[in-house]
């Protein structure tokens, strides 16, 4: 059977590890974040890869033919070069949707809100392993029944917050009808 010392030792270590991997949890969130931000700013060049770097190629070959196909339409509709339309340059997009502004923010907004999920969960995971074990380590010393009982008796979070539901949100809303409306009693606005 343990001593009381070395409950109590054993109850420090156990908080001193809370703590640290609390201070892990934000280091590596952080982290995450960061690469993130660096995925998100990546720009792909066509010469990264050789396959790009082929198709590219294969591309401008493409664009020049068809360029100097037009050419030959300019000289005949009697076009000035300088005003003449053009195919474009078969030009290399080195970002996907993260090249918009707009939807780089809300990728960073997804990610950022999984990150802090993460490390909300992460953090509730320590301390509830840091609680079992403090716990397990206290009730040792207990000895009478009474004490153990009203141990046992602390309710959990689940059973203290459930979840919330469409519905009751919907009837939390609704307003009192004041009769003399007749907007405000029609109920079809209802889904």
């Amino acid at each position: 059977m343990m001593t009381r010392a070395e409950r109590e030792d054993l109850f420090k270590v156990c908080r001193l590890r809370a703590k640290v991997a609390k201070t892990d949890v934000v280091a590596l969130a952080a982290k995450h974040k960061a690469e993130f931000e660096k995925q998100l700013a990546t720009i792909y060049s066509f010469d990264d890869h050789a396959v790009w770097k082929r198709a590219k190629e294969k591309v401008d070959a493409a664009v020049k033919e068809a360029r100097e196909i037009m050419l030959q339409s300019f000289d005949e509709l009697h076009i000035p070069h300088w005003a003449a339309p053009d195919i474009g340059t078969g030009g290399w997009y080195g970002r996907g949707e993260n090249a918009v502004a707009s939807r780089r923010a809300e990728l960073r907004k997804v990610a950022y809100t999984k990150i802090d999920q993460m490390a909300k969960e992460a953090n509730a995971e320590i301390d509830r392993r840091s609680a079992d074990t403090q716990t397990n380590l206290l009730a040792a010393g207990l000895e009478s029944a009474e004490a153990q009982a009203f141990l046992e008796a602390m309710p959990t979070a689940a059973q203290l917050m459930p979840a919330v539901s469409l519905r009751e949100v919907q009837k939390q809303l609704e307003l009192p009808a004041d009769e003399s409306d007749p907007d405000v009693t029609d109920d079809s606005w209802r889904l």
